[in-house]
Protein backbone atom coordinates (compact mmCIF):
# COMPACT_ATOMS: atom_id res chain seq x y z
CA UNK A 1 0.00 0.00 0.00
CA UNK A 2 1.42 3.19 -0.73
CA UNK A 3 1.89 6.03 2.07
CA UNK A 4 0.69 9.00 0.61
CA UNK A 5 1.40 11.02 4.23
CA UNK A 6 4.48 10.98 4.53
CA UNK A 7 5.46 11.00 1.17
CA UNK A 8 3.31 13.91 0.83
CA UNK A 9 5.11 15.53 3.55
CA UNK A 10 8.67 14.80 2.41
CA UNK A 11 7.85 16.39 -1.21
CA UNK A 12 7.27 19.73 0.68
CA UNK A 13 9.95 19.44 3.20
CA UNK A 14 12.71 18.12 0.39
CA UNK A 15 12.01 20.35 -2.44
CA UNK A 16 10.70 23.67 -3.67
CA UNK A 17 7.81 22.38 -5.56
CA UNK A 18 4.83 23.99 -5.29
CA UNK A 19 1.26 22.86 -3.46
CA UNK A 20 -0.30 22.23 -7.07
CA UNK A 21 2.82 20.47 -8.16
CA UNK A 22 2.85 18.21 -4.92
CA UNK A 23 -0.77 17.57 -5.22
CA UNK A 24 -0.85 16.57 -9.30
CA UNK A 25 2.49 13.98 -8.32
CA UNK A 26 0.06 12.46 -5.50
CA UNK A 27 -2.83 11.88 -7.85
CA UNK A 28 -0.66 10.69 -10.39
CA UNK A 29 0.93 8.75 -7.90
CA UNK A 30 -2.89 7.20 -6.87
CA UNK A 31 -3.47 6.38 -10.93
CA UNK A 32 -0.81 4.42 -10.94
CA UNK A 33 -1.56 2.35 -7.79
CA UNK A 34 -5.17 2.28 -9.63
CA UNK A 35 -3.85 0.75 -12.99
CA UNK A 36 -0.92 -1.39 -11.48
CA UNK A 37 -1.73 -2.30 -7.32
CA UNK A 38 1.29 -0.77 -6.02
CA UNK A 39 4.36 -3.15 -4.64
CA UNK A 40 7.52 -2.12 -3.51
CA UNK A 41 10.38 -3.42 -6.30
CA UNK A 42 12.28 -1.40 -9.11
CA UNK A 43 10.39 -4.05 -11.15
CA UNK A 44 6.86 -2.03 -10.29
CA UNK A 45 7.80 0.84 -13.24
CA UNK A 46 8.75 -1.54 -15.31
CA UNK A 47 5.35 -3.82 -15.53
CA UNK A 48 3.46 -0.93 -15.35
CA UNK A 49 4.77 0.96 -18.56
CA UNK A 50 4.03 -2.73 -20.13
CA UNK A 51 0.38 -2.65 -19.31
CA UNK A 52 -2.10 -2.35 -21.84
CA UNK A 53 -3.59 0.61 -19.18
CA UNK A 54 -1.08 2.43 -19.53
CA UNK A 55 0.05 2.01 -22.94
CA UNK A 56 -3.20 3.95 -23.84
CA UNK A 57 -2.56 7.19 -21.20
CA UNK A 58 -1.58 9.92 -23.37
CA UNK A 59 2.60 10.52 -23.85
CA UNK A 60 2.11 13.81 -21.21
CA UNK A 61 -0.10 11.53 -18.30
CA UNK A 62 2.12 8.22 -18.81
CA UNK A 63 5.15 11.06 -18.48
CA UNK A 64 4.03 12.30 -15.52
CA UNK A 65 2.73 9.14 -13.79
CA UNK A 66 6.53 7.99 -14.35
CA UNK A 67 7.95 10.98 -12.49
CA UNK A 68 5.93 10.38 -9.56
CA UNK A 69 6.54 6.37 -9.43
CA UNK A 70 10.59 7.50 -9.65
CA UNK A 71 10.08 9.92 -6.94
CA UNK A 72 8.02 7.67 -4.69
CA UNK A 73 10.89 4.86 -5.00
CA UNK A 74 13.62 7.84 -3.93
CA UNK A 75 11.39 8.65 -0.66
CA UNK A 76 11.45 5.06 0.19
CA UNK A 77 14.90 4.97 -0.39
CA UNK A 78 15.44 7.79 2.37
CA UNK A 79 12.81 6.35 4.81
CA UNK A 80 14.85 3.05 4.28
CA UNK A 81 17.67 5.06 5.14
CA UNK A 82 16.89 7.11 7.83
CA UNK A 83 15.12 4.00 9.53
CA UNK A 84 18.22 2.16 9.39
CA UNK A 85 20.36 4.97 11.06
CA UNK A 86 17.50 5.39 13.84
CA UNK A 87 17.89 1.88 14.71
CA UNK A 88 21.82 1.58 14.71
CA UNK A 89 22.21 2.59 18.11
CA UNK A 90 18.62 2.55 19.89
CA UNK A 91 18.03 -1.54 20.73
CA UNK A 92 18.79 -0.87 24.05
CA UNK A 93 16.51 1.25 24.50
CA UNK A 94 13.42 -0.67 26.87
CA UNK A 95 9.59 0.87 27.51
CA UNK A 96 7.27 0.36 30.53
CA UNK A 97 3.80 0.91 28.84
CA UNK A 98 1.65 1.93 31.57
CA UNK A 99 -2.34 2.17 31.70
CA UNK A 100 -1.18 0.31 27.93
CA UNK A 101 -4.90 -0.23 26.55
CA UNK A 102 -4.73 -2.27 23.76
CA UNK A 103 -1.50 -0.56 22.44
CA UNK A 104 -2.86 1.82 19.78
CA UNK A 105 0.25 4.50 20.81
CA UNK A 106 2.83 2.03 20.24
CA UNK A 107 2.06 0.69 17.16
CA UNK A 108 5.24 2.02 15.14
CA UNK A 109 8.10 1.73 17.81
CA UNK A 110 8.91 -1.44 17.57
CA UNK A 111 10.48 -0.71 13.49
CA UNK A 112 12.07 2.43 15.11
CA UNK A 113 14.26 0.09 17.47
CA UNK A 114 12.44 0.87 20.98
CA UNK A 115 10.88 -2.43 22.80
CA UNK A 116 7.86 -2.58 25.05
CA UNK A 117 9.60 -4.57 27.42
CA UNK A 118 6.79 -4.70 29.62
CA UNK A 119 3.11 -3.25 29.85
CA UNK A 120 0.36 -2.70 32.37
CA UNK A 121 -3.44 -2.66 31.63
CA UNK A 122 -6.25 -3.11 34.34
CA UNK A 123 -9.27 -4.72 31.78
CA UNK A 124 -8.23 -8.32 30.95
CA UNK A 125 -9.95 -8.25 27.73
CA UNK A 126 -7.79 -5.40 26.52
CA UNK A 127 -4.38 -6.91 28.29
CA UNK A 128 -5.41 -10.11 26.21
CA UNK A 129 -5.38 -8.60 22.89
CA UNK A 130 -2.33 -6.11 23.73
CA UNK A 131 -0.62 -9.76 24.04
CA UNK A 132 -1.60 -10.87 20.80
CA UNK A 133 -0.57 -7.86 18.78
CA UNK A 134 2.71 -7.73 20.71
CA UNK A 135 3.46 -11.42 21.96
CA UNK A 136 7.27 -10.20 22.86
CA UNK A 137 5.76 -7.66 25.69
CA UNK A 138 5.44 -9.21 29.34
CA UNK A 139 1.79 -7.93 29.67
CA UNK A 140 0.85 -7.59 33.34
CA UNK A 141 -3.18 -7.50 33.88
CA UNK A 142 -4.23 -6.18 37.09
CA UNK A 143 -4.45 -2.68 39.49
CA UNK A 144 -1.64 -0.41 39.31
CA UNK A 145 -2.91 0.79 42.97
CA UNK A 146 -2.74 -3.06 43.96
CA UNK A 147 0.79 -3.93 46.03
CA UNK A 148 0.78 -6.92 43.99
CA UNK A 149 0.71 -6.14 40.92
CA UNK A 150 2.97 -2.73 41.23
CA UNK A 151 5.89 -4.77 42.93
CA UNK A 152 5.13 -7.07 39.84
CA UNK A 153 5.15 -4.14 37.38
CA UNK A 154 8.47 -2.37 39.05
CA UNK A 155 10.44 -5.97 39.36
CA UNK A 156 10.06 -6.98 35.95
CA UNK A 157 10.99 -3.36 34.24
CA UNK A 158 14.16 -3.61 36.27
CA UNK A 159 15.06 -6.87 35.28
CA UNK A 160 14.02 -5.82 31.31
CA UNK A 161 16.84 -2.86 31.70
CA UNK A 162 13.70 -0.44 31.05
CA UNK A 163 14.97 2.72 30.92
CA UNK A 164 11.65 4.86 29.28
CA UNK A 165 8.30 4.61 30.73
CA UNK A 166 4.93 5.93 28.80
CA UNK A 167 2.45 6.50 30.76
CA UNK A 168 -1.56 7.24 29.33
CA UNK A 169 -3.62 7.59 32.70
CA UNK A 170 -7.70 7.31 32.10
CA UNK A 171 -8.50 10.60 31.03
CA UNK A 172 -12.74 10.09 31.60
CA UNK A 173 -11.94 12.32 34.39
CA UNK A 174 -11.09 15.40 33.29
CA UNK A 175 -12.22 15.02 29.70
CA UNK A 176 -14.37 17.69 28.15
CA UNK A 177 -16.49 14.82 27.21
CA UNK A 178 -17.14 13.60 30.66
CA UNK A 179 -18.42 15.26 33.82
CA UNK A 180 -15.12 16.51 34.90
CA UNK A 181 -15.59 15.61 38.57
CA UNK A 182 -12.94 17.25 40.76
CA UNK A 183 -12.19 14.30 42.91
CA UNK A 184 -12.69 11.18 40.55
CA UNK A 185 -10.53 8.77 41.45
CA UNK A 186 -9.29 8.19 37.74
CA UNK A 187 -7.48 11.98 38.34
CA UNK A 188 -5.20 10.38 40.84
CA UNK A 189 -4.01 7.70 38.77
CA UNK A 190 -0.67 9.92 38.15
CA UNK A 191 0.38 9.05 41.66
CA UNK A 192 1.45 5.07 41.27
CA UNK A 193 3.28 6.96 37.82
CA UNK A 194 5.35 9.09 39.82
CA UNK A 195 5.67 5.99 42.30
CA UNK A 196 7.02 4.14 39.42
CA UNK A 197 9.45 6.64 38.16
CA UNK A 198 11.05 6.82 41.19
CA UNK A 199 11.62 3.24 41.75
CA UNK A 200 13.01 2.52 38.33
CA UNK A 201 14.49 6.05 37.61
CA UNK A 202 14.34 5.74 33.56
CA UNK A 203 15.87 7.65 31.47
CA UNK A 204 12.86 9.65 29.97
CA UNK A 205 9.45 9.40 30.71
CA UNK A 206 6.55 9.89 28.21
CA UNK A 207 2.80 11.34 29.55
CA UNK A 208 0.11 11.86 27.73
CA UNK A 209 -3.52 13.11 28.44
CA UNK A 210 -5.98 15.50 28.10
CA UNK A 211 -5.20 19.28 28.19
CA UNK A 212 -6.96 19.60 31.34
CA UNK A 213 -4.30 17.33 33.17
CA UNK A 214 -1.81 20.19 32.89
CA UNK A 215 -4.95 21.91 35.27
CA UNK A 216 -6.43 19.55 37.24
CA UNK A 217 -5.79 19.09 40.99
CA UNK A 218 -6.08 16.29 43.02
CA UNK A 219 -5.95 15.41 47.08
CA UNK A 220 -2.51 14.40 48.13
CA UNK A 221 -1.43 13.99 51.64
CA UNK A 222 -4.67 15.77 52.94
CA UNK A 223 -3.52 18.96 50.53
CA UNK A 224 -5.39 19.57 47.11
CA UNK A 225 -2.35 20.47 44.63
CA UNK A 226 -2.02 20.77 40.70
CA UNK A 227 -0.93 17.65 39.19
CA UNK A 228 2.02 19.60 37.08
CA UNK A 229 2.94 21.44 40.98
CA UNK A 230 2.91 17.80 41.91
CA UNK A 231 5.40 16.38 39.14
CA UNK A 232 7.39 19.13 40.23
CA UNK A 233 8.07 18.72 43.41
CA UNK A 234 8.42 14.80 43.24
CA UNK A 235 10.50 14.20 40.43
CA UNK A 236 12.33 17.50 39.37
CA UNK A 237 15.34 17.25 41.56
CA UNK A 238 15.99 14.09 39.36
CA UNK A 239 14.36 15.06 35.93
CA UNK A 240 14.11 18.10 33.65
CA UNK A 241 10.56 18.19 32.78
CA UNK A 242 8.82 19.99 29.87
CA UNK A 243 5.16 20.04 29.40
CA UNK A 244 3.43 21.10 26.13
CA UNK A 245 -0.12 21.20 24.75
CA UNK A 246 -0.17 19.84 20.92
CA UNK A 247 -2.50 19.17 18.09
CA UNK A 248 -1.87 15.96 16.42
CA UNK A 249 -3.30 17.60 12.80
CA UNK A 250 0.29 19.80 13.48
CA UNK A 251 2.16 16.41 12.87
CA UNK A 252 0.53 14.76 9.89
CA UNK A 253 -1.54 13.21 11.49
CA UNK A 254 -5.23 13.65 9.69
CA UNK A 255 -6.88 14.32 12.69
CA UNK A 256 -7.79 17.39 15.23
CA UNK A 257 -6.69 15.99 18.65
CA UNK A 258 -5.82 18.01 21.45
CA UNK A 259 -3.35 16.63 24.14
CA UNK A 260 -1.04 17.46 26.87
CA UNK A 261 2.28 15.76 26.59
CA UNK A 262 5.07 15.77 29.19
CA UNK A 263 8.78 14.80 28.55
CA UNK A 264 10.96 14.00 31.20
CA UNK A 265 14.86 13.65 30.97
CA UNK A 266 16.64 12.38 34.18
CA UNK A 267 19.14 14.74 34.91
CA UNK A 268 23.10 14.32 32.51
CA UNK A 269 20.68 12.41 29.48
CA UNK A 270 20.20 14.40 26.27
CA UNK A 271 17.26 16.32 26.61
CA UNK A 272 13.92 14.69 25.24
CA UNK A 273 12.67 17.24 23.04
CA UNK A 274 8.92 17.23 21.62
CA UNK A 275 9.44 18.54 17.18
CA UNK A 276 8.39 20.71 15.60
CA UNK A 277 5.14 20.95 13.76
CA UNK A 278 4.95 19.48 10.48
CA UNK A 279 4.90 21.79 6.96
CA UNK A 280 1.81 19.87 5.52
CA UNK A 281 -1.55 19.32 7.10
CA UNK A 282 -3.12 16.06 5.79
CA UNK A 283 -6.74 16.62 4.74
CA UNK A 284 -9.34 13.86 5.20
CA UNK A 285 -9.33 13.94 1.28
CA UNK A 286 -6.08 13.12 1.11
CA UNK A 287 -6.13 10.38 4.28
CA UNK A 288 -9.43 8.49 2.65
CA UNK A 289 -10.64 10.41 -0.32
CA UNK A 290 -9.22 7.57 -2.40
CA UNK A 291 -11.79 5.48 -1.24
CA UNK A 292 -14.80 4.09 -2.96
CA UNK A 293 -18.43 5.16 -2.42
CA UNK A 294 -20.00 2.90 0.45
CA UNK A 295 -23.26 2.16 1.33
CA UNK A 296 -24.71 1.94 4.81
CA UNK A 297 -26.84 -1.62 5.86
CA UNK A 298 -30.40 -0.27 6.51
CA UNK A 299 -31.82 -2.28 9.23
CA UNK A 300 -34.89 -1.85 9.45
CA UNK A 301 -35.84 -2.20 6.12
CA UNK A 302 -36.66 -5.17 3.87
CA UNK A 303 -33.94 -6.09 1.22
CA UNK A 304 -35.35 -5.54 -1.53
CA UNK A 305 -36.27 -1.87 -0.28
CA UNK A 306 -32.38 -1.58 0.63
CA UNK A 307 -31.35 -2.31 -2.61
CA UNK A 308 -33.97 -0.03 -4.19
CA UNK A 309 -32.20 2.80 -2.11
CA UNK A 310 -28.77 1.37 -3.04
CA UNK A 311 -28.47 -0.39 -6.48
CA UNK A 312 -25.29 -0.97 -5.83
CA UNK A 313 -24.82 -1.99 -2.28
CA UNK A 314 -23.59 -5.93 -2.49
CA UNK A 315 -21.17 -4.68 -5.14
CA UNK A 316 -19.92 -1.82 -3.16
CA UNK A 317 -19.46 -3.76 -0.04
CA UNK A 318 -17.35 -6.55 -2.06
CA UNK A 319 -15.35 -3.79 -2.63
CA UNK A 320 -14.80 -2.21 0.16
CA UNK A 321 -13.83 -5.75 2.17
CA UNK A 322 -11.86 -6.33 -0.70
CA UNK A 323 -9.62 -3.34 0.27
CA UNK A 324 -9.79 -4.46 4.43
CA UNK A 325 -11.82 -6.67 6.53
CA UNK A 326 -12.15 -3.81 8.89
CA UNK A 327 -13.61 -1.70 5.73
CA UNK A 328 -17.35 -2.74 6.38
CA UNK A 329 -20.96 -1.14 5.84
CA UNK A 330 -22.21 0.43 9.02
CA UNK A 331 -25.47 -0.29 10.21
CA UNK A 332 -27.75 2.17 10.21
CA UNK A 333 -31.59 2.64 11.10
CA UNK A 334 -33.52 4.62 7.43
CA UNK A 335 -34.75 7.93 8.84
CA UNK A 336 -30.71 8.63 9.92
CA UNK A 337 -29.54 7.48 6.77
CA UNK A 338 -32.31 9.26 4.79
CA UNK A 339 -31.19 12.63 6.51
CA UNK A 340 -28.12 11.91 5.74
CA UNK A 341 -28.88 11.78 2.39
CA UNK A 342 -29.76 15.33 2.21
CA UNK A 343 -26.77 16.58 3.97
CA UNK A 344 -23.86 18.02 2.51
CA UNK A 345 -20.23 17.58 3.21
CA UNK A 346 -19.58 19.32 6.72
CA UNK A 347 -22.80 20.18 7.65
CA UNK A 348 -25.83 18.99 9.76
CA UNK A 349 -28.70 17.12 9.31
CA UNK A 350 -30.56 19.62 11.79
CA UNK A 351 -29.95 22.44 9.28
CA UNK A 352 -32.41 20.78 7.25
CA UNK A 353 -35.40 22.69 6.28
CA UNK A 354 -37.11 19.14 5.53
CA UNK A 355 -34.94 15.89 6.19
CA UNK A 356 -33.99 16.76 9.60
CA UNK A 357 -33.43 14.15 12.48
CA UNK A 358 -36.56 12.55 13.22
CA UNK A 359 -37.77 10.47 15.88
CA UNK A 360 -39.97 7.53 15.15
CA UNK A 361 -43.28 9.23 15.68
CA UNK A 362 -41.86 11.78 13.09
CA UNK A 363 -41.25 14.44 16.18
CA UNK A 364 -38.11 16.10 15.61
CA UNK A 365 -35.33 15.22 17.21
CA UNK A 366 -33.17 17.16 19.64
CA UNK A 367 -29.30 17.41 19.88
CA UNK A 368 -26.90 19.41 19.44
CA UNK A 369 -25.40 20.27 16.01
CA UNK A 370 -22.00 18.57 15.78
CA UNK A 371 -23.78 15.57 16.42
CA UNK A 372 -25.83 14.12 12.63
CA UNK A 373 -22.81 15.60 11.18
CA UNK A 374 -20.68 15.14 8.45
CA UNK A 375 -16.97 15.93 8.15
CA UNK A 376 -15.21 17.89 6.30
CA UNK A 377 -12.86 16.91 3.05
CA UNK A 378 -10.38 19.77 2.59
CA UNK A 379 -9.63 19.49 6.35
CA UNK A 380 -8.17 16.94 9.35
CA UNK A 381 -10.97 14.60 10.93
CA UNK A 382 -12.70 16.18 13.82
CA UNK A 383 -11.55 14.08 17.16
CA UNK A 384 -12.75 10.02 16.82
CA UNK A 385 -14.34 9.73 20.16
CA UNK A 386 -15.31 6.28 22.04
CA UNK A 387 -18.65 6.51 20.07
CA UNK A 388 -17.98 6.25 16.86
CA UNK A 389 -20.69 4.16 15.79
CA UNK A 390 -23.77 6.51 15.85
CA UNK A 391 -25.17 9.13 13.36
CA UNK A 392 -26.66 10.91 16.26
CA UNK A 393 -23.04 11.14 18.25
CA UNK A 394 -20.25 13.52 17.53
CA UNK A 395 -18.92 14.68 14.04
CA UNK A 396 -19.24 10.81 12.79
CA UNK A 397 -20.36 10.81 9.45
CA UNK A 398 -18.30 10.57 6.24
CA UNK A 399 -18.03 13.68 4.11
CA UNK A 400 -19.99 12.43 1.36
CA UNK A 401 -20.32 13.70 -2.42
CA UNK A 402 -23.22 14.86 -4.52
CA UNK A 403 -24.20 11.83 -6.28
CA UNK A 404 -28.05 13.56 -7.98
CA UNK A 405 -31.20 14.05 -7.36
CA UNK A 406 -34.12 12.51 -5.52
CA UNK A 407 -37.56 12.55 -7.48
CA UNK A 408 -38.12 15.68 -5.51
CA UNK A 409 -35.55 17.37 -6.97
CA UNK A 410 -33.59 17.66 -3.59
CA UNK A 411 -29.45 16.98 -4.16
CA UNK A 412 -28.46 13.46 -2.74
CA UNK A 413 -24.98 12.97 -1.13
CA UNK A 414 -23.00 9.31 -1.00
CA UNK A 415 -21.63 7.57 2.03
CA UNK A 416 -25.34 8.80 4.26
CA UNK A 417 -23.20 6.84 6.84
CA UNK A 418 -20.60 6.24 9.80
CA UNK A 419 -17.14 6.21 9.15
CA UNK A 420 -16.42 2.79 8.97
CA UNK A 421 -13.35 1.02 11.39
CA UNK A 422 -10.67 1.00 8.89
CA UNK A 423 -11.48 4.82 8.14
CA UNK A 424 -10.92 5.20 11.49
CA UNK A 425 -7.86 3.56 11.45
CA UNK A 426 -6.49 5.65 8.75
CA UNK A 427 -7.26 8.72 10.70
CA UNK A 428 -5.93 7.47 13.66
CA UNK A 429 -2.77 6.83 11.87
CA UNK A 430 -2.88 3.45 12.73
CA UNK A 431 -0.07 0.96 10.49
CA UNK A 432 -1.60 -0.63 7.68
CA UNK A 433 -0.10 -4.14 8.76
CA UNK A 434 -1.08 -3.68 12.33
CA UNK A 435 -1.31 -7.34 13.60
CA UNK A 436 -5.48 -7.23 15.33
CA UNK A 437 -6.32 -10.66 15.12
CA UNK A 438 -9.48 -10.85 12.28
CA UNK A 439 -11.74 -12.15 14.71
CA UNK A 440 -11.78 -9.26 17.31
CA UNK A 441 -15.34 -7.34 17.50
CA UNK A 442 -15.57 -4.49 15.57
CA UNK A 443 -17.80 -2.68 18.34
CA UNK A 444 -15.40 -3.25 20.42
CA UNK A 445 -12.20 -2.02 18.51
CA UNK A 446 -14.26 0.96 18.06
CA UNK A 447 -14.57 1.87 21.18
CA UNK A 448 -11.11 1.64 22.51
CA UNK A 449 -9.14 3.15 19.28
CA UNK A 450 -11.32 6.41 20.34
CA UNK A 451 -9.12 6.21 23.55
CA UNK A 452 -6.24 6.38 21.72
CA UNK A 453 -3.52 8.96 20.67
CA UNK A 454 -2.55 8.59 17.27
CA UNK A 455 0.11 6.36 16.53
CA UNK A 456 2.04 8.77 14.33
CA UNK A 457 2.28 11.65 16.25
CA UNK A 458 3.98 9.02 18.89
CA UNK A 459 6.66 7.82 16.68
CA UNK A 460 7.49 11.15 15.56
CA UNK A 461 7.88 11.85 19.60
CA UNK A 462 9.71 9.06 19.60
CA UNK A 463 11.89 9.92 16.75
CA UNK A 464 12.65 13.11 17.89
CA UNK A 465 14.38 11.52 20.86
CA UNK A 466 16.95 9.91 18.49
CA UNK A 467 17.44 13.14 16.81
CA UNK A 468 15.18 12.67 13.63
CA UNK A 469 12.16 15.00 12.36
Amino acid sequence: MIELNGFKSWLATSSEYSKATISNTISRLKRADSLLPWFDDEVYLFRLEKSEAYQRLSTSVRSQIKRAVKLYFEYLSFEKMRDASYKKDVTSHKILSLFANIGVAEAYLEELGFHVAVANELIERRATLYAEIYPNTKMICGDITEEETYRKIVSSSQIAGVDIIMATPPCQGMSTAGQQAEDDYRNTLICPVIRAIKDILPKYVFLENVPMFLNTSIMVDNQRVLIPELLEKELSSEYVIRKYVINTKDYSVPQTRERAIILMTRKGEKEWLLPGKDAVSVTMQDAIGHLPILDPFVTDISESQLLELFPHYYERKAAAEAISPWHTPPHHIYRQVEAMMHTPTGCTAFDNKYYYPKKEDGTPVKGYHNTYKRQNWDTAAYTVTMDNRKISSQNNVHPGRPIGYDSNGDVLYSDPRTLTLYEIMIIMSLPENWPVPARTSEAFLRRIIGEGIPSLFVKKAFLSLLGGN
